[in-house]
């Protein structure tokens, strides 16, 4: 395996590993590097790419200089590698929504996270550039509840996690079309807890007008990122059935609660 460095924005870098097996024309593993006067590495990768990674950080800054680890949810590709990193550099923490440090944070890490509430500012610092992000919860999506995003506000870069996956291996950066490319992964996965809160949660990110897709699976998106939000919302609506209105005629039709034999609660 071999691990790309490209700069996707002003001093923000894309750390690429594509593993082959995972998916047809292989599937990447991406990390961003934040270079700031208090630099951010958004993902860690697995524990088994701990010594990749590393080495790509050290291609642009001493690893010992981190001071904030992020990523978007609890998963050994977003994270496994997380007290590896708090090993390597002393001075770094995790920072992650309340309720991900509520979870599971508080205990997973070898040194306790700074928990961040909807909205909140993470300042990076920084002379030329002042760096800012922006803590966005995004519950159950693309899944688990402790779920968010963060936006740095003076390159207007969001960094998205898993949403807008692609399969194989593209380039580092793209404004070509994704949306068949990402229908394509989820159609494969199914990674996505669908439901109304997914295309309401890319609705919003949309709204926040970014310039820069940082996706974890993929390439990222230089091109109409707001566009492309809007138009895989409509995709969630009306190929994956998340409206509002499809919601509710599901839970319509379920089935009722049965109760079992010798118990009077009803279970289901």
């Amino acid at each position: 395996m071999h691990t790309n460095v490209d700069q996707i924005a002003d001093r923000i870098y894309r750390i690429s590993t594509c593993i082959p097996e995972v998916a047809p024309g292989g599937f990447t593993f991406n990390q961003f590097l934040v270079d700031a006067e208090e630099p951010l590495l958004y993902h860690t990768g697995m524990r088994s790419l701990f010594p990749l990674v590393r080495e790509a950080v050290e291609r642009v800054m001493p690893v010992e200089r981190l001071r904030w680890i992020a990523f978007a949810h609890v998963e050994a590709d977003e994270c496994g590698a997380v007290n590896d990193f708090l090993g390597a550099a002393p001075h770094a923490q995790v920072a992650h929504g309340a309720l991900g440090c509520q979870l599971s944070l508080n205990d997973l890490c070898d040194r306790p996270p700074r928990p961040m509430a909807d909205g909140d500012v993470l300042d990076l610092g920084g002379a030329g550039l002042q760096r800012r992000v922006v803590e966005v919860p995004t519950p159950h999506v693309p899944h688990n509840w402790e779920s968010h995003v963060f936006f740095e506000q003076e390159t207007a870069t969001l960094f998205c996690g898993d949403l807008v996956s692609q399969l194989g291996d593209g380039p580092a950066v793209t404004d070509g079309d994704l949306v068949d490319a990402a229908i394509a992964a989820e159609d494969l996965f199914g990674q996505t807890s669908l439901g109304p809160a997914v295309p309401a949660t890319y609705r919003r990110l949309a709204d926040l007008g970014p310039r820069t897709l940082a996706v974890m699976h993929g390439s990222s998106y230089s091109g109409d990122c707001p566009a492309l939000l809007r138009t895989l919302a409509d995709v969630y609506e009306q190929r994956y059935g998340c409206s509002p209105a499809a919601a509710a005629s599901s839970a319509a039709a379920s089935p009722q609660p049965q109760t079992l034999p010798a118990h009077a609660i009803p279970v289901g």
